[in-house]
């Protein structure tokens, strides 16, 4: 097909302002490695509310274009790809999976370029390298297919990759979101025990009691450190995961584990917000490790994770718990900042 001359996409115009839903300008032809998706749903990540926020400092390519989790169908390939044909099913992931690096795309927005780097998924349609792309049976669920983007690769790549956790092991999951959930969905399918979700909302609480959670602590009304002391006993916690990137809730993390115990960071502190540990339990065991995506490799994970789905054994429609439409993006980030949104927000186009 011709690739589409405009499409509507969400712009990052300026840090922790809304987004400006507007169209674009795509390129004519597509580049070595370069594969033409049509988008059909795209998740949004706590990621991209701190892209928005500028968590990570200056922004040095706004205006840009966000999203890297979604389901779409390819509609055409540029030169030297191989892994994915027109027609197929995929899920657009950060993570490298297969295939060529191509170069980002061109587009342009008011005359001028627009960034949006190797993935972009807040758009009616993306030009993706295809190695972030990653083919999916025929008939694969549509909505359930953006989650493997990130939320439950990089949930169960966590439990995997990074904090190793072994049957009967004790867990705390200190954030209760998309990744959260299924960090915690995979600690309880590993055996972990007790797993301890902690939130500060009673929706994302409940959902992490259906995702397998054996002890829920609501940290805006109960003191977290005495609940989780509490449940776990004198004998400390093995492994504390944080996806809230608070350093004071780092610390308390680090201070709660065993002296052999581990603890990972999935959310990433502001930049200048810095933790202070005695750095010595490091030398004799424990870990203090930080994870990017949980490690995933999405050619390898993906199809993993799609067969437990098909099987029942995990549970992945039940995450989805609103779904918008592009204009309606930064009230879908809105939701997802004031803890109305329970699980994974959608956006449908």
């Amino acid at each position: 097909m011709a690739i589409p001359r405009k499409m509507k996409a969400a712009i990052l115009v300026e840090q922790r302002k809304p987004l400006v839903v507007d169209d674009i300008e795509l390129p004519e032809t597509l580049e070595v490695g370069q594969v033409l998706v049509k988008v059909h749903f795209s998740g949004i990540c706590g990621s991209q509310i701190g892209e928005i926020d500028g968590a990570k400092g200056e922004d040095k390519f706004l205006p840009h274009l966000l999203g890297h989790e979604a389901s779409g169908t390819v509609m055409e390939i540029g030169p030297g790809v191989k892994h994915v044909k027109p027609g197929d099913t995929v899920v657009m992931h950060w993570r490298k999976g297969l295939g060529i690096e191509g170069a980002p795309p061109n587009y342009r927005w008011k005359g001028n370029k627009l960034n949006a780097g190797w993935i972009a998924t807040f758009n009616e349609y993306a030009i993706v390298a295809e190695n972030r792309l990653t083919a999916m049976p025929e008939g694969s669920d549509l909505e359930v297919a953006a989650l493997f983007g990130c939320a439950v690769t990089t949930g169960f790549g966590v439990v995997e990759n990074n904090a190793k956790l072994r049957i009967g092991e004790s867990v705390v999951v200190f954030g209760a979101g998309g990744v959260g959930l299924n960090i915690v969905q995979a600690a309880s399918l590993v055996s972990a025990y007790p797993v301890i979700a902690v939130d500060l909302y009673d929706g994302r609480l409940d959902l992490a009691r259906k995702m397998g959670a054996t002890h829920l602590i609501n940290a805006s009304t109960e003191d977290a450190e005495q609940a989780i002391r509490s449940i776990i006993g004198a004998q400390g916690l093995d492994c504390f995961i944080d996806n809230t990137g608070n350093p004071k809730i780092i610390e308390l993390g680090y201070g709660m584990t065993k002296a052999q115990g581990r603890v990972t960071l999935v959310g990433v502190p502001k930049k200048g917000n810095n933790i202070s540990i005695y750095s010595l339990p490091l030398h004799f065991g424990k870990q203090l490790s930080g994870s990017q995506g949980g490690e995933a490799i999405p050619h390898m994970d993906i199809p993993r994770y799609h067969q437990l789905f098909q099987a029942g054994r995990i549970k992945l429609r039940e995450l989805i718990t609103e779904r918008f439409v592009l204009s309606d993006i930064n009230n879908a980030i809105e939701s997802m900042r004031s803890g109305r949104a329970s699980g994974r927000c959608l956006i449908r186009f």
